[in-house]
């Protein structure tokens, strides 16, 4: 794509569903693409103003698990189908000129999504909003979990620390880490945190944003990644970004993460330079906490998604409409 191209943002926007939770250990992250659409986030996304919604279902996420002899990793055959489904869903998406908007289900399922989009836009970025940076491999994860591993699993510099991995002959492995930039960044394991100094990865960990604003911080990673403005991107956002005061209901919360109103901005700002072409929603768990609990993340859920997509704080004046309405004054017969 050219330097001098003038991007807009898309007014057209496709919502996959994935009730998948076999890439961690607790019960409840499938039943949230469920949630999120029986509390409105369909209706109200089909508010913002002249934004075109299809909802493309859930994609099949239930096939038979297979044995495979790789270590520490759980449920590999299931994860990998699941992806493979996903990636095909996200390229369809994507090729019927919509914003792809994927919602989870845990974070492995980034794989498959940000695979979709690079068979589509091989010149993509991804920014990875997220507690956590998920670049553990099968060596160095604690718990086996795929959904600690899925930057490890999706960039071309990591194939060479992964055994062979039977099911997964499907994927594209061509995506470079130097298209990749965290944000929200507070729980880092020790060679998750040397990967990300190998190999220079732009971060704006929790300290680093306290230090220079939310703004500076997208910002910074937008410039370092794509400095002619002119690369597509990817958001893929964890709910655990979220401080777990503002998001109580998901799996491994960490406080001291970026307030809704700061995540708000972020996508925002990523909605406001015209190139968002996918947006990731993952680890809403709406079986941790009470209702309120669960009312109070899934509501921060629904505006980071419209946010990404062009809902306006300030208010918007109906559509072609020129003055307020006139009173009518004439008397009752």
């Amino acid at each position: 794509m050219s330097q001098g191209k003038k991007w807009q943002p898309l007014k057209k926007v496709g919502i996959i569903g994935v009730p998948f939770e076999k890439g961690q250990t607790k019960y409840g992250v499938s039943v949230a693409p469920a949630a999120l659409r029986s509390a409105g986030l369909l209706e109200q996304l089909q508010e913002i103003d002249n934004l075109d919604v299809k909802d493309y279902g859930d994609i099949e996420t239930t096939g038979p698990e297979k044995s495979l002899a790789v270590k520490n990793m759980e449920h590999l055959s299931m994860v990998s189908d699941c992806n493979r489904n996903l990636s095909q869903r996200v390229t369809e998406v994507l090729r019927d000129g919509r914003v792809a908007v994927t919602i989870g289900g845990d974070h492995s399922i980034g794989i498959g999504t940000v695979d979709g989009h690079y068979k589509v836009n091989e010149d993509m970025i991804v920014i990875w909003v997220d507690a956590h940076a998920d670049i553990n491999t099968n060596k160095t994860s604690g718990s086996g979990s795929v959904h600690g591993m899925p930057v490890a699993l999706l960039v071309k510099e990591f194939s060479h620390y992964w055994p062979f991995l039977p099911t997964w002959d499907w994927q594209k492995l061509s995506f470079s880490i130097k298209s990749l930039g965290y944000i929200a960044l507070r729980s880092v394991d020790h060679y998750e945190r040397l990967a990300i100094e190998k190999y220079n990865v732009p971060c704006f960990a929790m300290e680093d944003v306290d230090e220079h604003g939310i703004k500076n911080s997208v910002h910074h990673v937008l410039q370092k990644l794509d400095p002619t403005n002119s690369r597509p991107i990817h958001v893929s956002f964890d709910i655990d970004a979220l401080d777990a005061l503002e998001a109580p209901s998901t799996g491994t919360p960490v406080r001291g993460g970026l307030s809704l109103r700061e995540a708000i901005q972020l996508m925002e700002i990523v909605h406001g330079t015209g190139r968002l072409r996918a947006v990731d929603l993952v680890e809403i768990n709406p079986a941790i906490g009470d209702e309120c609990d669960r009312k109070r993340t899934i509501e921060a859920g629904i505006c980071l998604v419209k946010a990404a997509l062009g809902f306006s704080r300030k208010g918007s004046a109906p559509p072609g409409v020129k003055d307020l309405p006139i009173q009518d004054n004439q008397p009752k017969n």
